[in-house]
């Protein structure tokens, strides 16, 4: 009987075991099939180039996987609640702000600009709004993904909810992300900026 009780405390702590990673890469989107494709979506679709399967985690609402010591994540959450899956997950991994990546769209850059910053202000972003609630610092990396701003006559939510294209910016956003984690902030900025 001993022996069977050892089996299963042997399986129970295998299913435990801690999530860890030295970085976390965020793509923020919103979940469901009628925003894949938009605006609001270039960071998951950025995301995607990283890491093609994620898996649930139990008590964070984010899909996860982690490879050599990164990991990346997709909220599940609504945009606008990004902090309640970011926060918990960069706790769970034990990752500091300062290395932390959010993949966003950007309304303040032009469509297909790519700018890598630390910190600063969240522009109106509510999906960042959000994550500097929760995380208590704006002292996390952005990959900012412009967008543009919308034409005359087009609200704001119309825009980012409106169907993109742009897989070039998508594309250096990953590369941003994977330099940004590889070689450092500063390598990441000197290689896309200068494009």
């Amino acid at each position: 009987m001993g022996t069977l009780w050892g089996v299963f405390g042997f399986f129970r702590r295998r299913r435990e075991t801690k999530l860890q990673a030295e970085w976390l890469v965020v793509g923020l989107g919103n979940p469901g099939a009628e925003y894949a494709a938009t605006r609001h979506n270039v960071g998951w679709m950025a995301l995607d180039q990283l890491a093609e399967t994620l898996e649930p985690v139990r008590g964070i609402k984010a899909r996860v996987a982690v490879i050599d010591s990164v990991a990346y994540a997709k909220p599940q959450t609504y945009m606008n609640a990004s902090g309640e899956a970011v926060a918990p997950l960069a706790r769970k991994l034990g990752v500091a702000p300062e290395r932390i990546v959010v993949l966003h769209d950007e309304l303040d850059l032009p469509a297909g600009t790519v700018r890598v910053k630390l910190g600063g202000n969240e522009n109106g972003h509510n999906g960042l709004k959000s994550i500097t609630e929760h995380l208590g610092t704006r002292d996390y990396v952005r990959v900012r993904i412009g967008i543009g701003r919308p034409p005359a006559g087009t609200s704001v939510p119309d825009w980012v909810l409106s169907p993109v294209s742009g897989e070039e910016a998508i594309a250096t956003a990953s590369e941003a992300a994977r330099l940004v984690v590889t070689e450092g902030l500063a390598k990441a900025q000197n290689v896309i900026h200068a494009r």
